[in-house]
């Protein structure tokens, strides 16, 4: 499969090149040059299929010949151990529980699957690569578990300080090994441009094998695309249209479900669910993108101004914002109406949400209210709520239980080195840290 930039379309690389690099060299994003379709047979017998034999059909159909499918199998087998669950909440609205992972959160998903990738090249190459990380709150502790002691891999995660909550620092700041965390002093916005800058100097990725496993990263973006379609598998008998709400932030997940569609996937309708960060709700409405600093709110995962994956979600539509608007609405909701609907989900069906899954929720909602009812809902439970635990019990004013694999976390003390928002001290120190 051949990749081009989204800047330079004369930029090519191969899939090897393109998972390694990260970033193309023009800091645009790795896209397919072309997509191929999932055949009839396949998604007529979809529904008998397995979570994992859904994902080895993805990626035999998009990766073609350039993994032999049987490696391509030993891939997914080493990546999953856990599925993607689809859970009736109301006569028409399902959810899809992406938090059955080691780290509890969607970003399993992805990062599972980008290390077995990795680790399959580096026994080939038998090189050795440092990937850089930025975290809102998830992608950070799916990344630690993803690619904890991986042989061949080291990885520095960079997270805001104070913007994340305590469960989740905890998973990307405990493990040590070959996983370092730095917790820098500004937002997210901050981490990702001192994660993209370092991509684009000469210096450090001449001497250094670099690697981002952020949503930038396509490696990221196919093992998303499975669970959309294991959505479909378990909701096919129903025989409606399906209309996806999305919890928003950095757009991977978005762009993911456009490829799955792109693939062949039958999506009637996305959602783009945000919290205040609405720069591309805005554009869904106006057609101007206007990117902005980030807003600080209560479901941080979400908190981009400047979605990374805007050019890739656009891109999927040859950036024809009518043609965009009209296979994705967009909602946004302050943290008072995201309070207001895991208040209200919870006293009607007892089911708990994060945050994030009740943006997603809510955007479901306001869609139908203005749309024909006769379609299957399924909003994205992107976290389990027990990792906002301090916020979900005061919101519900319940407790709520704690699996025992976060429970143990909380009793752990901490390593991080924190850094101000500078890319020379930044840089500084993984010159430092990396040439050890």
């Amino acid at each position: 499969m051949i990749f081009y930039s989204t800047k330079t379309a004369s930029l090519k690389a191969s899939l090897e090149e393109a998972v390694f690099r990260s970033l193309p060299p023009d800091n645009g994003l790795y896209m397919p040059e072309s997509i191929p379709k999932v055949s009839q047979e396949f998604l007529d017998t979809i529904e008998k299929k397995s979570f994992k034999e859904i994902a080895v059909e993805i990626t035999s159909t998009l990766l073609g010949d350039e993994i032999p499918r049987e490696d391509i199998e030993k891939i997914i087998e080493g990546a999953y151990d856990f599925d993607a669950p689809v859970v009736k909440i109301t006569p028409d609205d399902y959810v899809l529980e992406l938090f059955h992972g080691p780290s509890m959160a969607f970003k399993d998903f992805g990062a599972r699957f980008m290390a077995a990738l990795m680790s399959y090249f580096l026994v080939k190459s038998q090189k050795e690569i440092q990937i850089l990380v930025a975290t809102s709150g998830d992608t950070g502790g799916a990344v630690a578990q993803g690619f904890y002691k991986v042989p061949g891999i080291s990885v520095t995660i960079l997270y805001p300080s104070g913007k994340v909550s305590d469960i989740q620092e905890k998973q990307l700041t405990t493990l040590g090994h070959n996983v370092t965390a730095l917790e820098i002093d500004g937002t997210f916005d901050d981490c990702q441009k001192l994660v993209k800058e370092a991509f684009l100097d000469d210096e450090l990725t001449s001497k250094f094998n670099l690697a981002s496993a952020n949503s930038i990263n396509i490696a990221r973006l196919i093992p998303q695309s499975f669970y959309f379609f294991a959505a479909y598998a378990q909701l096919k008998n129903l025989g409606k249209p399906l209309v996806f709400s999305v919890p928003s932030g950095n757009f991977g997940n978005l762009s993911a479900g456009l490829l799955a569609y792109r693939m062949g996937l039958p999506v009637e309708k996305f959602i783009a669910s945000t919290n205040l960060n609405n720069s591309v709700p805005r554009y869904l409405e106006e057609g101007t993108f206007e990117p902005h600093a980030s807003i600080e709110t209560i479901s941080n995962a979400m908190d981009v101004g400047n979605p990374s994956n805007f050019v890739r979600m656009i891109r999927f539509f040859g950036d024809d914002w009518n043609l965009v608007k009209e296979k994705i609405s967009g909602y946004f909701f302050n943290d008072e109406q995201t309070q207001e609907s895991m208040r209200e989900v919870f006293e009607n069906t007892n089911y708990v949400l994060c945050p994030h899954t009740a943006i997603a929720y809510r955007g479901l909602e306001e869609y139908r209210k203005i749309n024909d009812g006769n379609f299957t809902g399924v909003f994205l439970s992107t976290a389990h709520p027990a990792k906002f635990i301090d916020l979900v019990e005061e919101t519900l004013g319940k407790p709520v239980q704690i699996p025992e694999r976060l429970r143990k976390l909380l009793s752990i003390e901490k390593t991080s080195i924190k850094l101000k928002p500078s890319y020379i001290d930044f840089k500084a120190l993984l010159i430092s840290e990396l040439s050890i």
